[in-house]
């Protein structure tokens, strides 16, 4: 587990440019899995693998590229509107196709240089596990490299380039690259989301991915 999240909220998604006439959720059901019985609520936990591409087909993150599917809690706040709402009633093994619009995405700021404004994303997903607590794992430490309890942009990048780099004798590809390109960008639009004072570091009360209560 990983600022994962956060990068996600930023940088993972599918987008057209502005201009876009969607203005309502579209979720698809593109497989229902028989005799399901348990689906997704607001507070599970869910692991998702999802490809985002632009409104033209170019596909620039997926987590099947990466074989590593992505685990967030759902209903409070850590991915999109669009996926909070969109995902809600998903059955393990269940396949969905969302269009989201920008209101329910990054809205008229975008992302960095990933998410034009007034974006509409879209996505690919499939539920591969719904937990029913947020993961143990505690990021915050994992970023704090000097452990004084808040996060700096230096700890903050590299972080996420760890993120980003692909695992070892595996080919990087022309999305990460691309990531890794406009990675600073990236790392002061996620100080403009967490950094609330607006001090230059990210304190353990503001970070709002996976932490202890404890230091």
């Amino acid at each position: 587990m990983a600022l994962r999240y956060v990068f996600a909220v930023l940088a993972l998604a599918g987008a057209t440019f502005a201009g876009s006439e969607v203005t309502e959720l579209k979720v698809e059901n593109v497989y229902v899995p028989e005799g399901c019985t348990t689906k997704s609520k607001n507070g599970d936990m869910l692991t998702m693998h999802y490809t985002g591409t632009l409104d033209d087909g170019h596909k620039f993150d997926s987590s099947l590229d990466r074989d590593q599917p992505f685990t967030f809690q759902i209903g409070v706040g850590q991915v999109i509107k669009g996926w909070d709402q969109g995902l809600l009633d998903m059955c393990v093994g269940e396949k969905r196709k969302l269009t989201i619009p920008s209101h329910l995405g990054y809205g008229e700021r975008g992302a960095g240089n990933v998410i034009p404004a007034h974006a509409t994303l879209h996505f690919e997903v499939e539920l591969i596990n719904i937990g029913d607590s947020p993961p143990t794992t505690n990021v915050f430490k994992e970023i704090d490299a000097d452990k004084d309890a808040q996060l700096s942009r230096e700890e903050v990048s590299e972080y996420l380039k760890k993120q980003m780099t692909a695992s070892e004798g595996a080919e990087m590809s022309d999305d990460i690259k691309n990531m890794l390109e406009s990675h600073d960008k990236l790392v002061e639009e996620i100080f403009q989301h967490e950094d609330k004072d607006k001090n230059g570091f990210i304190s353990h009360e503001e970070f709002s991915g996976p932490k202890h209560d404890e230091l």
